[in-house]
């Protein structure tokens, strides 16, 4: 009976090491069914700005700075059910704070590489800002990384964008070849 349970517990053990990563959470899960059907019907946008030509000229970093975007691109909506949630999404770093050894300890995740030149930025609505207090070395912000955490609804409004969730404590690592 002693060996049948030890048995058990050690697969039980192995099962949960290795499911300890979660299932990806897709973005557009983060917003409220009539936020993905806007920006589904959306018209097609263009990139003709002075950013288009390799000058970037907008202060705002990820805010909106185009006013004649649908409301959906300023979204602050989100998913009730999602607040608490552990879950994993895929996404790239815009850096906001660091610590003394330069590893950055607090950023927004964008869900597509080069948010913060690209007009338009994602809507705050898919925008998460993240709390690492163990840091991580970001040596380039197009290289994807995953996080994961208890996601919640916190609105965070700074000069560099407009957030609608939040994960503190997050666990923090970059996409490998393996993951794709």
């Amino acid at each position: 009976m002693r060996r049948t349970l030890l048995a058990c517990s050690l697969v039980l053990l192995t099962s949960l090491a290795c499911a300890a990563e979660l299932p990806e959470t897709d973005w557009l899960s983060l917003m409220p069914p009539a936020d993905r059907k806007a920006l589904e019907d959306m018209p097609e946008i263009t990139h003709n700005g002075p950013e288009a030509n390799g000058t970037f000229t907008n202060k705002g970093g990820l805010k909106q700075s185009d006013k004649g975007l649908p409301k959906v691109m300023y979204s602050t909506k989100t998913v009730a059910a999602l607040n608490g949630k552990a879950l994993r999404l895929g996404g790239y770093p815009v850096p906001l704070e660091n610590d003394a050894k330069g590893r950055v300890t607090e950023f927004f995740l964008v869900p597509y590489p080069g948010a913060c030149i690209h007009v338009p930025p994602p809507p705050p609505n898919q925008i998460v800002l993240v709390r690492y207090p163990k840091g991580i070395q970001i040596d380039d912000i197009y290289n994807p990384i995953w996080v994961s955490g208890t996601l919640k609804i916190e609105t965070v409004s700074n000069e560099m964008a407009d957030a609608a969730y939040a994960i503190d404590d997050a666990k923090v690592r970059p996409v490998e070849e393996s993951d794709l």
